[in-house]
């Protein structure tokens, strides 16, 4: 054999060991290893005896072409097994990295944009993808849908029950006009009852104020049954008698604002201050009533009242009811029977909520609500920074200026916490991106359906990309519910929120991003009341959250994602209302429910 030749060899030899190394697979075939050193031995050989007999050296050529085409074989055997291998591989490892390359392409996109969407989270984002890419055929934790059944099942509802007779009213009239939002106006309606109750005056039904930020004075709830509901605890009727109509109130001392009600009062200052007004002028006006009514000390029927009134006597107005149905039925899409609170969210209108004609194979969707409070009156309020520089600084600033001015004058003359500071005390609301983290680490897959409910988002569309991409299955009101059947309710935000209150309330399970968002607190205490221990809320403690997602840039996705389990599945436990605490949000009282041992 010439030099030439032997030097090819060589050469070929050197490349298959080069590509063994380069693969994880060749190197566990032995038995070609082994082939390759003796080839070697016998190379050497031919090339240290030039001379000898020709037919010794006829057969020991014969002899090597016969090792060189077995050796071939069998390279050739494990070279086709590897491609195959490295193959299935490869598409094993596309379809689990999928979703990440998706969340990435978003981030790029975005990011070469004046404002990055994602903030500080595109590198967890895409740990978050690809975990959501592996576990796609993985079981979601069990408790993910379910509450501590046996103690969370061990209170029923009981408000309605009364042990005391009507209240005639005789002392005067309690005019009440509510501000903010529909959560808002629901707290106002159920402490105006309780007070009306307690001064012994006749209550005028309450009234909703124009506010520059909610810009709804619409009536949501039946007027109707509201009177006959509560008949047996106060008088309500719908105007002042003509005599008192004609007063001005004002000039006689008869409007109190909510200027001159401390916040969370006791039964005691109305006593003291309200009641001497009543008593002269046989009326009285508060302005601007809201959360001016302390939660304890408090009689216990009184507070029994207050329950009464927020889970039996306030029914949405059957528009609402009619729309709200409608909203169930999409999101459920082949339910078999109504949920277990549908009768007391949309009334008469439960049984449409269930589809007429249905896929026989086909199930009921289980959906999660994710209540996002990141509207720009929150995100201006709590004076947090959520990434967007030096522009969402000014637009925050202006927003401020005209809609919270006491707010701008206190930043002018006091000296507030930093953002960073607000941020690590867990006083900031948690942003889409971080909302959606939590939800990946908590085990929600892929194919979760999730209804998000909220106002317009600040940043826009773009603000909800990273929820999008990574649970393709997310839908709002808008979504669900065409532009004509939208439009009854389309200037009117506290009928929209009401929509939204349905939506969240009746969801198989329930995730707030702030807990002390008034429609956080109202859902998840309307579904303790009459959820009969089977209607999760996860209530993260924005606080451990903050600490947790301050390492995003080093932290590990399973690090991550145990240390958020825990933080989450703490706040899960079932408690009675600690005292001073809504009897809204914590039912789980006397007053309101009764231990079923």
């Amino acid at each position: 054999m010439s030099s030439n030749q032997l030097l090819l060899l060589e050469s070929d030899k050197e490349h298959d060991s080069r590509s063994r190394k380069g693969s994880p697979r060749l190197h566990s075939s032995r038995f070609a290893n082994s082939n390759d050193h003796l080839l070697g031995l016998k190379l050497k050989k031919v090339k240290r005896k030039g001379c000898g007999r020709a037919w010794y050296q006829r057969k020991r050529v014969k002899s090597f072409f016969g090792v060189i085409g077995l050796v071939g074989f069998f390279l050739l055997v494990n070279w086709v097994m590897l491609s195959s291998l490295q193959d299935h591989g490869q598409q094993q490892k596309l379809s689990l990295v999928n979703s990440s390359i998706s969340v990435k392409n978003e981030l790029k996109k975005f990011g070469k944009g004046k404002r990055s969407q994602f903030g500080v989270y595109g590198r967890m984002l895409a740990l978050a993808a690809h975990a959501l890419a592996e576990g796609q055929n993985r079981r979601e934790p069990k408790d993910l849908w379910k509450e501590p059944v046996i103690p969370a099942s061990a209170w029923r509802p009981c408000a309605d029950q009364r042990n005391w007779e009507t209240n005639g009213g005789h002392n005067g009239y309690l005019v009440v006009t509510a501000n903010g939002g529909m959560n808002q106006q629901r707290v106002a309606v159920c402490n105006a009852v309780v007070l009306a109750r307690l001064l012994n005056t006749t209550l005028v039904v309450p009234r909703f104020m124009y506010s520059s930020v909610w810009r709804d004075v619409s009536d949501i709830y039946q007027e109707e049954y509201f009177i006959n509901y509560l008949s047996p605890d106060i008088r309500i009727v719908k105007e002042l008698p003509n005599e008192l109509l004609s007063l001005d109130l004002e000039a006689i001392g008869s409007v109190v604002t909510d200027i001159d009600i401390p916040k969370e009062s006791k039964p005691s200052f109305y006593l003291k201050n309200i009641l001497p007004i009543i008593l002269r002028n046989r009326v009285v006006h508060l302005l601007g009533f809201g959360n001016r009514l302390a939660f304890d000390p408090i009689p216990f029927q009184l507070q029994r009242l207050r329950c009464r009134c927020n889970f039996h006597a306030l029914q949405f107005a059957p528009k609402i009811q009619q729309t709200g149905a409608l909203l169930l039925q999409r999101l459920r899409k082949y339910a078999a029977k109504p949920g277990p609170l549908d009768n007391y969210l949309v009334g008469p209108h439960k049984d449409s909520v269930i589809k007429e004609k249905r896929v026989q194979s086909a199930k009921a969707s289980k959906y999660l609500a994710l209540h996002l409070r990141f509207e720009i009156d929150m995100v201006a309020h709590s004076l947090c920074e959520f990434g967007g520089g030096e522009q969402e600084r000014r637009e925050l600033e202006v927003f401020r200026e005209i809609h919270f001015p006491a707010l701008t004058l206190l930043k002018k003359t006091a000296k507030l916490p930093s953002p960073a500071e607000l941020r690590s005390e867990g006083l900031c609301p948690l942003t889409p991106e971080e909302s959606v983290l939590m939800l990946a680490a908590l085990g929600f897959n892929r194919k979760t359906h999730i209804y998000v409910a909220g106002a317009q988002i600040y940043g826009g569309a773009q603000r909800l990309t990273a929820l999008n991409t990574l649970y393709p299955y997310l839908v709002t009101k808008e979504n669900l519910l065409s532009a004509a059947e939208l439009e009854p309710f389309k200037n009117f935000s506290s009928q929209l929120a009401a929509l939204d209150f349905i939506g969240c309330t009746a969801a198989d399970a329930f995730a707030m991003t702030d807990s002390g968002s008034q429609l956080s607190s109202l859902v998840s205490g309307y579904r303790i009341y009459y959820g009969g221990g089977k209607m999760p809320t996860i209530r993260p403690n924005k606080r451990r959250l903050a600490a947790i997602f301050m390492k995003n840039s080093t932290i590990e996705w399973k690090v991550f994602e145990q240390r958020i389990r825990k933080a989450v599945r703490q706040t899960k436990h079932v408690q009675t209302r600690p005292k001073a605490r809504s009897v809204y949000r914590y039912p789980r009282c006397k007053e309101c429910m009764c231990p079923t041992t």
